[in-house]
């Protein structure tokens, strides 16, 4: 089951997929611009937030159950947008959509991610959540002192505990983090795309990240053929969080 928010009600449909350790919540400010002019529908992937757990989560897998919700909504075009993990699960989601006739993509957007496999980078996040998962935990506080013993950065553990849901008089995290670690070679892979998707699409980067570097351009345009780029200046991998104005401006300029 996918569990997802709307904003707005009226305009194309726009669906929002969050990154690894994401939720719809993430994007309630975009969204909420976005709604003048879009019917946005940001959804918790399998996994994560309120939708429901799946042991190995392929790109396949998590793809067709976005599918399977579109469907369900009774949306036969709408625009998709994903970032980092969940642009990966919409470019498989466009893979998947230009064999099916029963819905469409009119434009897609990905966000600082390609379609290559990636290095390991989450290893002490996936092992200070598990610490969390395994621990009775009274208080957001402390919660973040057990994370801090993983990661360092303030702003990455308060996105992190945004996971944090009051349970009772203890919180949990609203992550299948068992299903996730057990998943997360796939997740680092590419999506299983084989042949080139005709959807317009914009590649969105941010001048910070290394999450895609030129090296990666011929992969990208091999299977987006009719892909375009912009870079965020002076944004890191969250662009969408640091640079909210001229991230909503370019996703308005592209499917306006």
């Amino acid at each position: 089951m996918i569990h997802a928010k709307q904003y707005g009600s009226s305009g194309p449909h726009l669906v929002v997929i969050h990154g690894l350790f994401g939720n719809a919540d993430n994007w309630h400010s975009i969204a909420q611009t976005l709604a003048e002019h879009f019917i946005v529908h940001c959804i918790d992937l399998p996994n994560h937030g309120r939708s429901s757990s799946m042991p190995d989560a392929t790109y396949p897998k998590m793809a067709t159950a976005v599918i399977d919700w579109i469907k369900e909504q009774d949306i036969q075009h709408f625009h998709l947008l994903g970032h980092s993990m969940g642009g990966k699960v919409a470019m498989q989601v466009a893979a998947l959509v230009d064999t099916d006739n029963q819905i469409s993509i009119d434009k897609l957007i990905v966000v600082d991610i390609a379609p290559v496999d990636y290095q390991a980078s989450h290893t002490k996040i996936l092992a200070g959540l598990s610490a969390i998962n395994d621990e009775t935990i009274a208080s957001r506080k402390e919660a973040d002192v057990l994370l801090s013993r993983y990661e360092t950065n303030h702003a990455v553990r308060q996105f992190l505990l945004k996971n944090l849901v009051k349970v009772s008089d203890h919180y949990k995290l609203s992550l299948a983090i068992d299903n996730i670690a057990a998943s997360y070679a796939t997740i680092l892979r590419k999506p299983m795309i084989d042949t080139p998707i005709s959807i317009p699409t914009l590649f969105i980067k941010g001048e910070k990240s290394n999450y895609i570097i030129q090296e990666y351009q011929e992969a990208i345009t091999a299977l987006f053929p009719q892909g375009s780029f912009k870079m965020i200046a002076g944004a890191g991998h969250w662009l969408h969080a640091e640079k909210p104005l001229p991230f909503t401006s370019l996703i308005k300029r592209f499917l306006l």
